[in-house]
């Protein structure tokens, strides 16, 4: 059903149709509420059309050339190479059909859907265009976008789906923030054959990984031929002939860049400015809407907030926006107390080297006052790496000590993706270090290496 019907009052109206907000208009329809959706771009959400996957068959693409190169010479005669345009029409073949799609879902699950931006009316109506909808309960499930910058010629700079979106790959290119999306959009730019640039403003990039980890990686990437600019401060970007110039401030000296391109990757915030929240009697900051532990509005009962746009403790992470999902719909059908489980949520980035993590860094196991060990090994050598020369390789598992809990991995290699899920597993359901190096794995694998990173 589109919005063509003139009935306008719904049991729950959804903003966003992303992986949460979709989630919890099936979980409610499903249960005979009129369900109202809302988005001003494609349906379909972020992960699925912007975010997340197109970037992993782009950083997939990436990650062969760089094993491809590992191999030369101890049994691969020769490099392969990236045809952008190639490797952009296959990315669209996941990417492209989506809207169309989700739209074709709702129609079937009997869906009201609204393409509009929307915004409170009142603390249970929403306003889209011409239309207001009025609902029992609201779900704020409208993600995040690029935080602003504040620098002269913003307006200039590429934003992540639009580097996703790029018809031809500019000879050179600027990445302005040290977040795991300058990272990513970097290894695949310079493994395309670009000369790429990374600008940070301070001297610790991947700020929520492992600093030692976070060194190895920085220095892999220069290796491909990435230059790092930390303590760098992007003042302004302007046009210049066919391109930008960006004027920077490295180490306190003035510094000009010309590029074809300067990509947006200095962080996301809540997307929350067109949603007029006062008139909806809903409280946030700058981390989102204010929430209880039940994902439920600190200030107006009848809305609900989940994912990106959420104030809750969890990661910004679509496994994160599914799990808070759930509870959302658990709390709204059964009118329960249903709170999210964030114990040990990985977080990967996608660069070659990966580089994965779970649970406390050493700093956060050290200031926690547990008597902790700390396996900080370089794998490089073993036979799981050294066979296809996967350099480097190193992994950091910290453990309590006194009971051989698991409280934090952190892994860079080409197979940190398995591993770092198999620490996942460990932690969330309680196996301690001697349960996880007792199970017998397939060998030789990744996994049958995890026993030496466990030792007490």
């Amino acid at each position: 059903m589109t919005s063509n019907n003139t009935d306008l009052n719904f049991d729950l109206i959804v903003l966003g149709t992303g992986s949460a907000g979709q989630s919890v208009a099936s979980a409610c329809r499903k249960e005979g509420w009129s369900v109202a959706i809302v988005d001003p771009r494609p349906f379909g959400g972020t992960c699925s059309q912007r975010g997340c996957d197109p970037k992993r068959v782009l950083a997939g693409a990436a990650e062969i050339i760089a094993r491809s190169r590992n191999l030369k010479g101890k049994g691969i005669k020769s490099e392969n190479a990236i045809d952008w345009a190639e490797l952009m029409a296959f990315k669209n073949t996941f990417t492209r059909g989506i809207p169309e799609s989700t739209e074709e879902k709702f129609e079937k699950e009997d869906i009201r859907y609204f393409h509009g931006t929307a915004s409170f009316a009142g603390r249970q109506s929403i306003q889209v265009g011409e239309h207001t909808l009025t609902g029992g309960k609201v779900l704020i499930a409208t993600g995040a976008k690029p935080a602003p910058l504040s620098i002269q010629g913003e307006e200039l700079l590429l934003r992540s789906d639009d580097f996703l979106d790029l018809e031809i790959l500019p000879e050179k290119i600027v990445l302005i923030g040290g977040g795991y999306i300058s990272y990513e959009f970097a290894h695949i730019a310079a493994e395309a054959g670009s000369e790429v640039h990374l600008v940070h403003n301070n001297d610790k990039p991947l700020k929520n990984f492992d600093p030692d980890l976070v060194e190895a990686l920085t220095e892999a990437l220069k290796e491909t031929g990435v230059i790092f600019h930390l303590n760098t401060e992007t003042k302004s970007i302007a046009r210049t002939g066919n391109g930008y110039v960006l004027e920077v401030e490295e180490n306190g000296r003035p510094l000009r860049i010309e590029c074809g391109a300067a990509v947006h990757g200095a962080g996301r915030v809540p997307n929350i400015d067109e949603l007029d929240l006062q008139k909806g009697g809903v409280d946030a900051d700058k981390k989102g809407i204010k929430v209880d532990d039940h994902l439920r509005s600190l200030s107006n009962p009848d809305v609900y907030a989940a994912g990106d746009v959420s104030g809750s403790p969890g990661l910004p992470l679509t496994p994160i926006a599914g799990l808070e999902a759930k509870a959302v719909a658990a709390n709204l059908l059964k009118e329960g107390s249903a709170t999210p489980n964030y114990t040990a949520t990985p977080s990967i980035v996608f660069t070659y080297p990966m580089l994965a993590s779970v649970g406390m860094t050493e700093q956060q196991a050290r200031e926690s006052g547990k008597n902790i060990k700390v396996n900080f090994s370089d794998m490089s050598d073993w036979y799981t790496y050294k066979r296809s020369n996967d350099r480097p390789s190193m992994a950091k598992v910290i453990l309590d000590a006194s009971d051989g809990t698991i409280l934090g991995a952190h892994v860079l290699n080409g197979e940190a993706e398995h591993l770092i899920n198999y620490f996942t597993i460990a932690m969330r359901h309680g196996l301690k270090a001697e349960q996880l190096s007792d199970t017998l794995f397939a060998y030789p694998t990744e996994a049958s290496d995890i026993q030496y990173l466990l030792e007490l």
